[in-house]
């Protein structure tokens, strides 16, 4: 494999103190680059300080969108080490991502290296209260200049760190979320499974719309009939009906979410049902309104997180008492003990830093 060259500051910063952290708003001392050229392949890996980018205006991925990322995080446990959650299983991702986007896909190898490398420089911004973490953000985006559409010839492939702390403001508290039955994210044999930047633009909108009705997020349906869950803008999302657990199956309009994974990986250790089914909102509405629904969310950013109301075509579904379920807790606690290193890890899915730090 390439060695990674360091160029480390020359002006280190503070990290944050961790019980004033936010969610993507600060960010490390270094970062990752490295480019592709038609010809050439992927070269000059390296870390280099933390500083902005000089493109030219008629760069491609300003134009026409051509922009993947991913998302993982690393974890600093009781024990002073350091824990990357899934790394190999993101990066993999990426290149699914790149694929849809006809982008040059990256040895998976490098990509793992470039984040551990990374980490490893900057670890000293791996905060320690729990609840805390590192934020890992690994992004490709087309270079060449040209106004044109077809995919580019260039590409910069490079990652971001920062310290974060909850995505949602409540925290492991119950969210509110509004079902939208007249806005679509992503339809089936569009660009829904890869996490581009196009996804997340094509959600603003009725985000925004979400917010002002006072929820945190949009719960997607299917962009044909307006009828099956899809996901939430943010994470994937599950939930119990009796003693069945659903969540709705990979079928090209969702993100194959790795926290998704994990989850339905665990339940099915623990011996419980579980499909991956399209399920109708009048399914869930229905359970809700009989008492017999728990639901969560899952994703990289907030791990697991419940979903306490619903909103749909005016009326509001209070899910399980507006209270956090066993399962939902269970799940939670589960995963976040094997993030930090204070559960068992059966699956393997963490990666060690390397080093062994105080504190």
């Amino acid at each position: 494999m390439t060695e990674i060259a360091i160029t480390r500051t020359t002006n280190p910063k503070q990290p944050p103190a961790d019980e004033t952290l936010t969610f993507g708003t600060v960010f490390s001392d270094h970062m990752f680059m490295m480019e592709y050229h038609e010809g050439q392949g992927w070269h000059d890996p390296r870390i280099v300080p933390y500083a902005p980018f000089v493109m030219d205006p008629a760069t491609c991925v300003l134009h026409y969108g051509q922009a993947i990322f991913d998302g993982l995080k690393a974890f600093r446990g009781p024990d002073g080490q350091i824990r990357l959650f899934r790394p190999g299983d993101h990066s993999r991702r990426l290149n699914r991502s790149a694929h849809y986007l006809c982008i040059p896909e990256l040895d998976p190898v490098m990509v793992e290296e470039s984040i551990r490398a990374l980490v490893e420089v900057d670890q000293n911004w791996v905060p320690k209260m729990p609840g805390t973490s590192l934020y890992i953000r690994p992004t490709v985006i087309a270079t060449e200049t040209f106004l044109g559409v077809h995919p580019s010839h260039s590409y910069l492939y490079y990652v971001i760190v920062g310290p974060v702390g909850a995505y949602y403001k409540e925290g492991m508290n119950p969210v509110r979320i509004l079902v939208s039955d007249q806005y679509v994210r992503a339809v089936k044999g569009g660009l829904g499974a890869a996490k581009t930047a196009g996804n997340y633009a094509a959600s603003l909108f009725g985000a925004e719309e979400a917010q002002k009705a006072g929820y945190t997020q949009v719960l997607w349906l299917d962009g044909v009939e307006h009828k099956y869950l899809d996901e939430v803008g943010t994470m994937n999302i599950m939930l119990k009906i009796g003693d069945e657990v659903i969540t709705p199956p990979l079928n090209g309009a969702i993100l194959a979410g790795i926290t998704r994974d994990s989850v339905l990986t665990l339940l099915r250790s623990w011996g419980l049902r579980v499909s991956e089914r399209p399920v109708s909102i009048d399914e869930v509405t229905a359970a809700a309104s009989a008492g017999n629904l728990e639901m969560w969310g899952t994703g990289t950013a907030a791990v697991i997180s419940p979903v306490g109301e619903l909103g749909y075509k005016g009326e509001r579904y209070v899910i399980n008492g507006g209270q956090t379920g066993a399962l939902t807790q269970k799940l939670y606690d589960t995963i976040v003990g094997i993030q930090y290193g204070t559960a068992p890890d059966p699956f393997g899915w963490t990666r060690l830093l390397g080093n062994r730090l105080g504190g």
